[in-house]
Order: C-alpha cells, then structure tokens, then sequence
C-alpha cells in the first residue's frame, strides 16, 4: 500500500531542536512520507539562519520535498497535516530572566517547574492558542503536535480554552530516560521496552517496565538507579560520548536521591526540584544559569553549523544530528496519519484514566493512538504519596491558566504561594512583582 505523503509545518523554524526534527523526518521518509514541509516563526532574521541549511540538507537529500520558510500565517498553515509546534516565545532572554529573579530570594528557577516555568506558562498560552486559531482558520483537518514548554501549563490552557481543538502535547524527557534505561540494561532502543507511567508533565513515575517478553525489567534499573541515579554505565566508566551539560549529569546523578523516596516506582529526574528544592538553589549560579548554558552551548553550536552550510552551500558533511523528541514526534505523526496504533506517553485530560485523581487534571499516561487520536490506558488508583504531591502541582497549573484567563494577579499570586518549589506567600509575591516587570508586553496586564 502506498502512504499518503504528508504535509508539515514546524512552528518554531527559529528553534535549535528545528533541524533535529527536519534530520529525524529524513531518515524516516520510508514509513513516514512527506511532500512539503514548511516554517513559521515570527522572528525572521532567526528561523532564517536556520532554513537556509535546511534548504540546503532537502535539496541534496530529498529534492521532491517542497520546501517553504515564512513569517505570514495564512501561507504557513494552508494546506497542512500537521503542525509541529514548539515555540518559545521570549526567546532564551526571557528564560534567562524565569531562572535568575527566582534565585535572588532563594528560590530556584528553571524553565518548567516553580516560579520559572509559572512565568513562562504565562508568556506561552497566548502564543499556543494563537497557532492553534492559525491551523484551525487555514487548516481544520490538520493535527498540532504540540511539546512548546511548559507542556503541563499550555495543556492546562488549551484543554480549557481551546476544549475541541486537535492538539496533543507531548513532551521528550521520558522518551530520554527511557533511552538511558536502555543503555543500563543493555538494550538497543527503548523501543524494546513496554512501560507503565503515570503523573504529570515533568512530574511523574514509571511503575512498570518489561521486555517484548514479558520480563520484568524494573529490578535491574532500581539497582542501578539505587546506586548511579540515571548516569549510564558509559558515562560511569568515562567513555566518551555524547556531549552533555555538567547540569544534566547532576540531574542524573540527583535522581539517586529521588528514587530513594519511593524505591517501588523509578522517577522523572524534574521531580528534583520538587523534593530538593533548596539543594537546587544552593547548587545553582545566579550569574550564569541553564539559559547562559544553553545559549554558550548547544545555541551557538546549532546556529554556527546552520551558518556554515548555507555559506558553503553544501550540508555533505554536515553535524546536524537527530533529536530525542523528534523521533517521538514522527511516531506520533504516523500512528495519527496511518493509524498504526502506537504505544506512547502523552498529556491527555484523565477522564478516569486515574481512577482517584482530579478527572480535568491533564496527566502524562501510556496511550495508544490511531487516526483519531490517543485512547488513555487505565492506571488503576495511584498511592497517597504521589496523589498528594500531583494533587498541589495540579492547581497550580490551574490557578497559572485562570490568572491567564481572568488577568487575575490574585490568582497567579496563590499558584506561586501553592508552588512546592517556593517557600511561602511573601516570597512568592517578591518573586511575582520581580517577574511583571520582566514580562512587561509578554503577559496579560494582570489587575
């Protein structure tokens, strides 16, 4: 049978992850097939830098793909299957500013999690709905693949704004560890495994993991994740490989400490922040924190590669290399286009799925998707211990997409003050007055 080809828009051609996605896409042409992609961002000079060496990689690679870089909506998203979005809008400057003002009163910021991600949730949801208006004007039949962060805020958002939009979010950090869990347990790919996860975006636990057999593999990974935390074999025994952060081998290794709480289940390293918090601010620089890192490393890297294919007009010998989350995102593309039935973590609303836990909440579980989208494996009930903690994650995100909506300073004030992360209601208000002002032209005008 041939495959229909498809028809994508990456939202966020300006994005370091683009060309991983776009190098993901070719080496799947055979089981995903495409006929035209394009780029939409609205920060021209930026996502053109990195289409001029796309240009270059489809007409050396894969010339019958048409191929289309734009700033204008309506040319973006006509005649589009599928929109893969992950924006970020205040660019690295912004996260930049989430990360430091939290650090000033003692409280650690980061992208996702605490009064970091609260701050970016903030900035996001506009942006996100505002793609999904575009897809649904120019486009309706098409799918928005959606992993812009902070996934668990943008799902809260569109899940309530947007009730009957066909977006799904998705996020790469299990798809990650679980690569790591490969290489502990010497597998090739976390493809021969079948797990069993439940929680919230950033925030949640695998409580079972097999084989294509059936073999229970979760006593070998707590052994190792007892001892190492996620810090591969390789990585123990110095082996050169792939080029990581310092701060990522801490969030490896700091998952020791977390699996400690409850050695029944193996966690997402985020849940660090959560129950170390204070660590995390100590450990961290309020000089130069993950955003000077990401700019000093992988955006320099990505933008000068770019740069230099499109100066020598030729990407033969190019370092572009695939991404973890793009070949996420393929699988989720071809289960939807050619109903393949694909097994995979996503952010759905629970509807049950957790049989005691907040029916709205939008949860991270197993699914299985196929052209109508992802039908939610059944996760029974789930301890008081993580019921607790996804309980008072929950409302903030919540409180986060109601301040959003209501231009409610009240609101976004308890979400801080609910934060685990944040230490109590008069810090969390410092912190907020901080970041308004940092945000000036980005949030609504909060009252």
């Amino acid at each position: 049978m041939t495959l229909k080809k498809q028809s994508i828009l990456v939202a966020g051609g300006g994005s370091t992850f683009t060309p991983g996605i776009i190098m993901m896409l070719l080496e799947n042409l055979e089981i995903f097939p495409i006929r035209q992609i394009k780029f939409y961002d609205n920060d021209e000079e930026r996502q053109k830098q990195i289409a001029d060496a796309v240009e270059i990689v489809l007409k050396e690679r894969a010339p019958e793909i048409e191929f289309l870089a734009t700033t204008d909506p309506e040319t973006a998203f006509t005649d589009i299957d599928f929109v893969m979005a992950h924006i970020r809008v205040g660019k690295y400057a912004m996260r930049e500013q989430d990360e430091k003002i939290p650090l000033k009163y003692g409280v650690i910021g980061q992208e996702t999690c605490g009064p970091g991600g609260i701050s970016y949730g903030m900035r996001s949801i506009g942006g996100v709905l505002e793609l999904i208006d575009y897809m649904e004007q120019y486009s309706p039949n098409a799918w928005m693949l959606n992993y812009s962060n902070p996934a668990a805020i943008v799902a809260e958002a569109t899940r309530k704004i947007r009730p009957n939009s066909k977006i799904i979010n998705i996020c790469d950090m299990p798809v990650g560890i679980e690569h790591r869990m490969a290489e502990i347990l010497g597998l090739k790919s976390r493809k021969e495994m079948t797990v069993r996860y439940y929680g919230l975006n950033h925030f949640g636990w695998w409580t079972d993991i097999r084989d294509k057999d059936g073999n229970d593999l979760m006593p070998a990974i707590k052994k190792h994740v007892a001892e190492h935390g996620y810090v591969t074999p390789g990585e123990l025994e110095g082996t050169p490989g792939e080029d990581i952060e310092p701060s990522w081998m801490h969030t490896y290794g700091k998952a020791k400490e977390t699996f400690a709480l409850d050695p029944n289940t193996l966690p997402n390293t985020y849940l660090k922040y959560y129950l170390f918090p204070q660590d995390e601010a100590e450990k961290a620089n309020p000089e130069y924190t993950r955003a000077n890192e990401v700019m000093d490393h992988r955006e320099k890297q990505v933008f000068s590669e770019c740069n230099r294919i499109a100066n020598i007009k030729t990407a033969e010998d190019a370092k572009l290399v695939t991404d973890d989350h793009a070949s996420y995102i393929v699988d989720l593309a071809r289960a939807i286009a050619y109903n393949t039935r694909e097994r995979m973590l996503l952010i759905v609303p629970n509807n049950g799925a957790i049989a005691n836990f907040d029916p709205t909440a939008m949860v991270e579980i197993p699914c299985i998707v196929g052209s109508n989208g992802p039908e939610m494996i059944n996760q029974g009930e789930i301890p008081r211990f993580q019921k607790g903690l996804m309980e008072q994650q929950v409302a903030v995100e919540k409180l986060v997409v109601e301040a959003w909506e209501e231009e409610s300073y009240q609101k976004l004030w308890q979400a801080l003050t609910v934060s685990k992360i944040v230490p109590n209601a008069r810090v969390a208000r410092q912190i907020l007055d901080d970041l308004i002002v940092a945000n000036k032209g980005y949030w609504p005008e909060l009252k």
